[in-house]
C-alpha cells in the first residue's frame, strides 16, 4: 500500500444516541464535526494498546517467570539461599527436580495430599508417595526430625495430607 492509498478518506457512519448527537451539534461547529470525530477516534486509538503488543507483552513476562524460575531453582541447588537459624533448607533433601517441584508446591501449599500433587505435577501419584517418603527418612537421617510429615486426619480441609514442618523449614532471607 502507498501512502497515498493510506490517506485515502473512507466514510464510516456510527449510530449515536439523540442527546449525544444534540450536544455535538451544540458544541462543534457544522463544517468541523468530521474532523473534530476523526481526531477523537485518533486520539482513543492511540491509548489503545494493539493485540499483538499485548500478546508479545505476555510473552516476554511468562518469559522472565520462567526465567526467575530456573534462577531460584539454580540458587537453591548451590545452597547459596540462607535460612533462619536452627532451621533447615527443605530443598537440600532433594535428589532432582521432582523432588524440589514437590517441596516447592508443599512450601507454597503449606501441605497437600498425594493425589494433589500428582494432579498439579502432572506425575504417577505413586511416584510423589515414595519421593516424597525418601526426603521424609533423608531428613530424619539427617537431621534427626523429619521436615516433612503424613498426617491422615483433617488439617486445613484436606484430609491424609504431607505437611512441612514448619518450624524445622525455615524462611529465606
Amino acid at each position: 500500500m502507498n501512502d497515498q492509498e493510506s490517506h485515502k478518506p473512507v466514510t464510516v457512519s456510527a449510530k449515536i444516541p439523540e442527546a449525544l448527537y444534540a450536544e455535538l451539534a451544540l458544541r462543534i461547529p457544522e463544517g468541523e464535526r468530521s474532523d473534530f470525530i476523526r481526531e477523537a477516534i485518533i486520539e482513543k486509538l492511540e491509548k489503545t494498546p494493539r493485540p499483538q503488543k499485548i500478546l508479545e507483552l505476555e510473552r516476554r513476562i511468562k518469559k522472565l517467570e520462567s526465567d526467575l524460575s530456573e534462577i531460584k531453582r539454580s540458587v537453591s541447588d548451590l545452597d547459596i539461599l540462607t535460612f533462619s537459624e536452627g532451621k533447615a533448607n527443605p530443598h537440600a533433601f532433594c535428589v532432582d527436580s521432582v523432588d524440589r517441584k514437590i517441596v516447592d508446591h508443599l512450601i507454597h501449599y503449606k501441605g497437600a495430599t498425594t493425589p494433589e500433587l500428582a494432579e498439579a505435577l502432572g506425575l504417577n501419584r505413586w511416584l510423589i508417595l515414595n519421593r516424597l517418603r525418601r526426603i521424609q527418612t533423608s531428613s530424619k537421617r539427617q537431621l534427626g526430625k523429619e521436615i516433612i510429615v503424613y498426617y491422615a486426619g483433617r488439617r486445613l480441609g484436606k484430609v491424609k495430607a504431607w505437611w512441612l514442618v514448619e518450624d524445622l523449614v525455615g524462611e529465606e532471607r
